[in-house]
């Protein structure tokens, strides 16, 4: 089958390697769509992967097309989306009912093969079944859905409460979905891409802030702080920004991930003491029973059309493309937002 390797740091390859092999508990997808995740692009262009070669993609969805010993859940033919973490199951973490606190878990398109290709075998439990009314284009973006889901839900949200997202990437975006999704009120989204503030404002966003035009300073003298800030963007920044422009008693979620050291002077950080802020982190999407009602919800926002994410798919690519998407999504002020390979595409 074909399938994109990674074989070296910023060396990425259409090879033909051998169709993965069912076994007991799993299933073999012949994969729609699979999307191109932020994390994949250190694995691509820094080769930050746990081995070589390695076969990306964690963001997929396909059909079912033959299923091993013990499989009771899915059958052939079934379209599905998938849940990339796969939990030891039998750690700690695991047996409190917290997948993604897994010590030896295992991740696909990391850990063992990804869907960067015609077929990926997977355990019959990550299989979160498609409903009939929503496209497999679409319900590739479900993970990081989830992910966006499960943030807003580290913290109790009220209704109509104003909320700043930091960063207006997938999951910036995605968040703003599902903000709205959930009756938030006012919603603020800061990013340095106008055209991806563009975007926000089209999909629910009140006010799109682009801080090298407005700083937050010059901003929030004129108006109300957030009661919530979900931080996205995982710069130094940002992080540091989430305190110092959140209400007294407001709750922060930290959803993106560190690449530079966090520094926050005295009186930053005193006012998380005397704001009584909550702060809390937010790690991937699983809960129990695994995957989580994460997915279910997510899918069912998007078949019933409470969310939308076709707006969020800015570009269609094929295996043979190679590495076209990955370099589209680092270009200077890149309009791309969610770029997928359309690999067994459905008609």
């Amino acid at each position: 089958m074909k399938a994109l390797v990674v074989t070296k740091k910023h060396k990425l390859e259409l090879q033909e390697i051998e169709k993965p092999t069912v076994v007991s508990g799993k299933v073999l997808i012949k994969v729609a769509y699979c999307g191109i995740c932020g994390s994949d692009l250190p694995r691509y262009f820094d080769g930050g992967v746990h081995a070589f070669p390695q076969v990306l993609g964690h963001e997929f969805s396909g059909v079912v097309v033959e299923v091993g010993d013990k499989v009771t859940n899915v059958k052939k033919g079934d379209r599905v989306a998938v849940a990339p973490l796969v939990p030891c199951g039998n750690c700690e973490n695991c047996q409190k009912g917290e997948p993604a606190m897994c010590a030896y878990y295992s991740f696909i398109g990391s850990r063992e093969q990804g869907a960067m290709a015609e077929y990926v075998v997977v355990p019959e439990k990550n299989c979160v079944k498609v409903p009939d009314s929503l496209s497999l284009k679409e319900a590739a973006l479900v993970e990081p859905l989830t992910v966006a889901i499960h943030g807003i839900e580290r913290i109790n949200i009220a209704a109509g409460a104003k909320v700043m997202v930091l960063g207006a990437g997938t999951i910036g975006l995605l968040t703003v979905l599902s903000l709205r999704a959930i009756g938030a009120g006012e919603i603020i989204v800061v990013d340095l891409n106008d055209k991806k503030l563009s975007v926000a404002k089209t999909i629910g966003a009140d006010e799109g802030i682009n801080p090298a035009n407005q700083t937050l300073e010059e901003y929030f003298q004129e108006h109300s702080l957030p009661d919530a800030v979900i931080e996205t963007a995982g710069s130094s920044i940002t992080q540091k920004q989430s305190i110092e422009f959140v209400n007294k008693r407001g709750k922060i979620v930290y959803v993106g991930t560190s690449t530079k050291d966090v520094v926050l002077d005295p009186e930053t950080f005193e006012k998380i003491l005397r704001g009584e802020l909550e702060v809390t982190g937010s790690w991937m999407s699983y809960s129990a029973p695994f995957p989580g009602y994460e997915w279910e919800t997510g899918l069912r926002y998007m078949s019933t059309g409470k969310i939308d994410v076709k707006p969020l798919i800015t570009g269609l690519y094929q295996l043979e493309d190679i590495a076209l998407p990955f370099d589209k999504m680092v270009e200077p002020n890149s309009e791309a937002i969610k770029l997928l390979y359309a690999i067994n595409e459905e008609k």
